[in-house]
């Protein structure tokens, strides 16, 4: 074994404890960037192999009615590959066990064949037998939170009439990879929506639609311009009351899984980016310091004849055994995580089969970005090594000069003991030293900030969402809209305390070039089960006239308060009208559109009509109201409140709350990590000076008081900064996570703060116990040996 080699060890075993901080700050990065990486590989993979194979439409569009013979001039526009008419509608179900009615959506398949576009998977049971009315095959979700299983039955409202359907298979489609009830809906609620599909001839009689469908799906040639598709199929459509096609990018389901994709390649890079960083600066102070106590081995191997090219890999050498260490352990935590992570995905995006895969690219990749960190880390160390002469190294580094620190000036420590001010001096006489310590304490304060605040943000988004803005209890949805006196006729079911009825209308917002699909909903003026309300708690008054819009929908259309839009309705008669933007509100959940009840019906030309109603329920006869509400044709689906806070909880606080929790364990364990360094170098820098106070009569509890109490008020001054450091960091990652979907507000909270301080405090705590017993044990005739 080669001298330096034997250093080497030498070296790996006095600094263990060390080395073993930054393997774990190492560690944390590489297995946040293979979790997070991997499991985005995983999704996007599973995506494209599902759609490819199921035969994933294109194009997608409704109408209320056209004749079957349409299909042959839909297949004759240019640049369309393939066509599948079908019949879509809404239903009302009774399921049992569940208390209120649900909501089913009615999808026809052809007879004896597979559907040309968006074809089945058939995860148990068996297909529909043709002309069998009363078969269907539910989804998996669905089936799967109501407990039901082949053979299982289940009643619904098929256009106006009560029918008992018999469940003879379990099924999953592109379709509906993640299944929300429609645009409106951002989180699923499978107990109370799901996708039914029945034979086609068997759905034709149901809804009086033989011979004719009411819903397209197309497919398109490589290299066909869909912009151009779509305009031909509008026109196509247009007479038999189409309601505007649209690209894959605007379907619910797969605008869902696009954004978690978006999301989870900027978390691939954000997070093990600071990480990384951290670990970088770790190995920055680590090295630089050794330098600094290793003046004279350097110096002695200089003048045995070692180049500088040498003794400068050597200290390089250091540096990657840690993180090689940490690179290895980090890639089997990465891949334990990644597969963990999976399975809650499984949970919310349904595909036959979700296969997590680690490509050892990205573990190349994490490595290399790795070794680039602590690479990167070591240069100015290994680049003082380098140009250090043996001559002056062999000199011990000048000490400080003598001065009174600034509180010394001003009297303010007179009384204090002399290790007091010996600590004060010690900071003082190395400001550039103390601010790189406290920042490193700061930068574990702050990724403990950062893992929190994600629970923080989620929190309020829940109060914001169904506490404050939305108070009621039931939302009713009708079939077609239904004149305003309704609102009466629900008044007097039994139970109902308050109605507010609203107008949803599909609308298409132009503004020039730019255009964006969206529910225009209406709602009265004095309303308060549902209010318009944005992040700031401002409850926003609809105007007498003009729209009020999401600011994220105004920015997208790139439109603020007087400018004009071009409202184009898709439902009806299709009506265009300009309409002045009147305001904007900061809502955190989808992008909608609002107007006044009065002024949307105005608008449309029609009396009083509305879509549905929010009810204010008394709880103790909620179930005698559930049990009215199923029995009536006119009503396609009931929304409970309390069931959509726990699909909102369940999607985004579980979902975040495992990547959180498993980002504030490494938060924690690089907080750690971090000041037991800190406090460790500190000790290494001045274990001669400590030993000689120990040779003058100092205690061992003085001695030790002088080296923790720097570290103390390091931990306390690092604190505030590690605050607003962590506040920033929470900034720059909801920007850079942002969708169209929610926008996650920047909401620390008080708890916050206290965990990471805590979790800091705790840190620096066990660090200080562990140097005092080395303190307490320091070999004084060893550090004091004169330096020849």
């Amino acid at each position: 074994m080669k001298a330096l080699d034997r250093k080497l060890l030498r070296d790996l075993r006095h600094m263990h404890g060390q080395v073993v901080a930054v393997a774990i700050v190492v560690a944390c990065g590489v297995a946040s960037f293979v979790a997070v990486r991997s499991v985005y590989d995983s999704l996007l993979l599973t995506q494209e192999a599902y759609y490819r194979r199921y035969r994933f439409a294109d194009v997608f569009a409704s109408v209320k009615r056209a004749p079957e013979s349409l299909a042959q001039r839909i297949a004759s526009i240019p640049g369309v590959a393939r066509v599948e008419t079908r019949i879509v509608a809404e239903v009302t179900l009774a399921v049992p066990g569940l208390a209120e009615p649900a909501t089913g959506r009615v999808v026809s398949v052809p007879a004896g064949r597979e559907p040309a576009l968006n074809r089945l998977h058939l995860a148990a049971g068996r297909g529909l037998e043709p002309g069998r009315a009363d078969e269907v095959l539910v989804s998996q979700a669905f089936a799967e939170a109501n407990g039901l299983a082949p053979g299982d039955t289940l009643s619904a409202i098929l256009n106006g009439r009560w029918q008992r359907l018999r469940i003879v298979g379990i099924a999953l489609s592109p379709e509906y990879v993640y299944e929300i009830g429609g645009s409106s809906n951002l989180f699923p609620d499978n107990r109370r929506f799901g996708v039914l599909w029945m034979d086609r001839a068997a759905a034709a009689a149901a809804f009086d639609l033989e011979g004719a469908f009411n819903d397209v799906a197309l497919a398109l040639a490589p290299g066909a311009s869909q912009s151009d598709v779509i305009r031909r199929l509008d026109l196509l459509l247009d007479r038999y009351g189409g309601l505007g096609a649209y690209g894959r990018e605007e379907q619910v389901s797969h605008r869902f899984l696009t954004e978690e994709l978006k999301q989870g390649r900027a978390s691939s890079v954000i997070v093990p980016a600071v990480f990384l960083g951290v670990a970088a600066f770790l190995l920055h102070i680590v090295l630089t310091r050794l330098v600094g106590t290793q003046r004279d081995q350097i110096a002695v191997l200089k003048a045995f004849g070692y180049r500088d090219a040498t003794v400068g890999i050597h200290y390089l050498e250091l540096a990657l055994v840690a993180v090689a260490g940490g690179a290895l352990a980090g890639t089997v935590l990465g891949v334990w995580a990644g597969r963990e992570l999976m399975q809650v995905y499984a949970l919310y995006y349904h595909f036959p089969l979700l296969e997590y895969v680690a490509r050892p690219a990205v573990v190349a990749a994490a490595i290399a970005v790795t070794g680039g960190a602590a690479a990167l880390g070591a240069f100015s160390a290994v680049r003082s090594v380098v140009r250090l002469p043996p001559a002056q190294a062999m000199q011990p580094e000048a000490p400080p000069r003598f001065r009174r620190v600034g509180l010394e000036r001003l009297g303010l420590v007179r009384a204090a003991s002399p290790m007091t001010r010996m600590t004060l001096r010690g900071l003082a006489r190395r400001p550039l030293r103390s601010f790189i310590s406290a920042f490193g304490i700061g930068l574990a304060v702050a990724i403990l900030v950062l893992g929190r605040f994600f629970f923080d943000a989620v929190d309020f988004m829940a109060d914001l969402q169904f506490r404050i803005a939305q108070r009621q209890d039931v939302t009713v949805m009708f079939q077609a809209p239904r004149p305003g006196r309704v609102r009466h006729e629900l008044a007097r079911m039994p139970g109902v305390l308050r109605v507010e009825p609203f107008r949803a209308v599909p609308v298409r917002l132009r503004n020039g070039y730019r255009s964006e699909r969206t529910q225009l909903l209406g709602y009265q003026p004095d309303a308060e089960l549902v209010r318009v309300m944005g992040r700031d708690l401002d409850v926003i008054t609809l105007p007498p006239a003009g729209l009020v819009l999401t600011t994220q929908l105004a920015d997208m259309l790139a439109v603020r308060p007087g400018d004009v839009l071009t409202v184009e309705v898709l439902e009806g008669t299709r009506p265009v009208r300009p309409v002045p933007v009147a305001a904007t509100v900061d809502e955190l959940i989808g992008v909608s559109a609002y107007m006044r009840l009065s002024a949307l019906n105005a608008l449309l030309r029609e009396q009083d009509a509305v879509s549905g109603a929010y009810l204010a329920v008394d709880p103790a006869r909620e179930q005698e109201l559930n049990e009215r509400l199923k029995g009536l044709p006119a009503v396609a689906g009931v929304g409970v409140r309390a069931a959509a806070l726990q699909g909102f909880e369940q999607t985004l606080a579980e979902s975040l709350g495992i990547t959180t929790t498993v980002l504030v364990l490494f938060a924690s364990a690089i907080a750690f990590a971090i000041v037991y360094n800190n406090a460790r170098i500190a000790l290494s820098e001045r274990g001669r000076e400590l030993a000689t106070l120990r040779v003058l009569g100092f205690t061992r509890r003085e001695v030790a008081r002088t080296l923790l109490g720097e570290q103390a008020l390091l931990t306390i001054a690092a604190l505030p900064l590690g605050f607003a450091l962590g506040h920033l960091s929470a900034v720059l990652v909801v920007r850079a996570v942002a969708s169209d979907l929610f926008r996650i507000p920047v909401v620390v909270s008080t708890a916050t703060y206290v965990f990471a301080a805590g979790v800091t405090v705790a840190a620096a705590t066990v660090s200080g116990i562990i140097v005092r017993r080395r303190v307490q044990h320091l070999d004084l005739v060893a550090v004091l040996k004169a330096r020849e």
